[in-house]
């Protein structure tokens, strides 16, 4: 049995906490975030006393641990700020306390994605006995998770891989983004990237696109970007020659998104204005929709997956696993839509495979370091059916 804290009420820590409520493997769960109302809010949406809340400044690991230390959580679910992830590790070690993210370390100062940071824990963490599951959302997380599936089951070698992310829903609204708009804007705007042959390739920003078929959705622009799980899923399967990593975008959402480059407001350096020092990505934060918000008129359906080849018993396979995920679907079970639904169960689960004792390991590992069999049978369960095809044209 497990208690845990989930740090972050966004519409990812809305399906944590539907999630891991409704999950009797934590038998007491605290939500907190900067703003306290919001945890109220989504605490009385579950009912009941299932989930208590408190408020904690996730950038201060003083109040960090005053929070840990007054709960005593066996693991901390973090869905907070990426910026945020190293003071909560901090406050994990000091306090005892095991942990799990969905996302890598961001610099507040400099869109980059990298692990170094958070590996760089790796010796702490052994040592104080604990165990941190780095990216168990969907990608990076379920699309590592298929990744080390495939390697045990179906593959000797693994060549190449493509992980495809499409959202082919519609929220109605001129432009937002699916997740948090400062995060999503510095994703999409840096350079691309990919592995091949034993060295990282740069891009410009979206300069690699073709047209890829996704089930049930059919064909979608899909864009070249780089996406954190590379990182650690070229180190852990050494034979792979190339990975990529692919999303769709509508013209009329890049639209918007170039017209917010030209004009200055994707800048993350501050400015000053009125005599105020103020960053324009935040700024713009503020005025775009919420993406908790979006769900309620929001239809059409996710597909996210991976596309393989390599080897197995001496001849070429090609193997293809994806979830589909419904936008409507999503909105109904947590009143969230499905960009958020697809990282918070992953998260949840994650979770409930260390309180069962199956991804227990002291240190810092990605999620792929972990047995995927247990993790991928109660996936579908959880709302996020898979699907396997073998020896399918991948299109790539």
């Amino acid at each position: 049995m497990c208690r845990v804290l989930i740090i972050g009420a966004g519409g990812v820590g809305t399906v944590v906490a539907h999630k891991v409520a409704a999950n009797p493997v934590f038998t007491d769960v605290m939500l907190a975030s900067r703003t306290k109302s919001k945890c109220d809010q989504i605490a009385a949406a579950i009912g009941g006393d299932r989930i208590k809340t408190d408020q904690v400044d996730a950038d201060n690991v003083a109040d960090l641990c005053r929070v840990m230390r007054a709960f005593q959580p066996d693991i901390v679910i973090n869905v907070a700020l990426p910026y945020q992830d190293l003071t909560i590790m901090d406050a994990c070690l000091e306090c005892g306390v095991n942990y799990l993210d969905t996302a890598n370390y961001e610099p507040l100062d400099e869109a980059h994605f990298e692990y170094s940071w958070q590996w760089a824990y790796r010796e702490r963490f052994e040592k104080a006995g604990l165990t941190a599951i780095l990216g168990c959302g969907f990608d990076p997380g379920v699309s590592a998770i298929f990744t080390a599936y495939a390697a045990k089951h179906h593959f000797d070698e693994i060549h190449y891989l493509d992980i495809v992310d499409c959202n082919a829903g519609n929220h109605g609204k001129a432009f937002a983004t699916n997740f948090n708009p400062e995060i999503n804007i510095r994703e999409i705007t840096q350079n691309g990237r990919y592995w091949e042959n034993g060295e990282w390739v740069t891009t410009g920003s979206l300069e690699i696109h073709k047209t890829l078929n996704y089930p049930n959705i059919g064909p979608r622009e899909s864009y070249l970007l780089y996406h954190e799980e590379l990182e650690s899923l070229v180190i852990n399967y050494p034979t792979i020659k190339r990975a990529r990593f692919w999303m769709t975008f509508g013209q009329e959402y890049l639209t918007h998104l170039r017209v917010i480059q030209d004009i200055g407001m994707a800048r993350i350096d501050p400015i000053m204005y009125n005599g105020m020092e103020i960053v324009p990505i935040q700024f713009l934060k503020a005025v775009l929709p919420d993406p908790k918000t979006l769900g309620e008129n929001y239809h059409g359906e996710t597909s996210i997956g991976c596309r393989i080849k390599g080897i197995k018993d001496g001849k070429e396979k090609t193997y293809y696993i994806y979830n589909n995920c419904d936008h409507a679907a999503a909105y109904k079970e947590t009143g969230t839509q499905a960009v958020s639904y697809t990282t918070g169960v992953p998260a949840a689960l994650g979770a409930a495979m260390f309180a069962k004792g199956l991804w227990v390991m002291p240190g810092v590992h990605n999620v792929e370091e972990f047995d995927p069999d247990p993790f991928l049978s109660e996936l579908g369960p959880q709302g996020l059916p898979w699907v396997e095809l073998h020896d399918v044209d991948l299109e790539l």
